[in-house]
């Protein structure tokens, strides 16, 4: 299975996701879901690894900008599915595939870790 990186270039955390697989010598494939688009497939996939309330970042300015009655509407994972294809910039950067389980967020033990567990 293909690595895949997804997320969007600006963000910091994906920028340092991207730059330690390039330095660690990890071939991946970076997918700027603003630009190039999520599928509900997709979403769903992801969703059979990580929890709707770990995926949806509720911390960022997407979230904060959102209407109290859009945020109220999120209540499990079909509802937070529909956000996040509504709004790419909703999910917590960056998600990992390909390497085991999808695996949101980035540091620097854990993607040491998941990629010495996949040899």
């Amino acid at each position: 299975m293909t690595t895949t990186l997804y997320g969007i270039p600006n963000c910091d955390t994906v920028k340092k996701a991207r730059t330690w697989l390039a330095d660690n010598g990890h071939d991946f494939t970076f997918h700027d879901f603003k630009k190039q688009g999520l599928s509900r497939e997709l979403v769903q996939g992801w969703l059979k690894d990580l929890d709707w309330e770990t995926l949806v970042n509720r911390k960022g300015m997407t979230w904060r900008n959102l209407s109290d009655e859009r945020k109220a509407q999120v209540n499990d994972a079909d509802s937070a599915t529909e956000l996040m294809l509504e709004n790419p910039s909703v999910i917590k950067r960056p998600v990992l595939a390909g390497v085991g389980p999808v695996s949101v967020g980035f540091s620097i033990d854990a993607y040491t870790s998941k990629f010495a567990s996949a040899r």
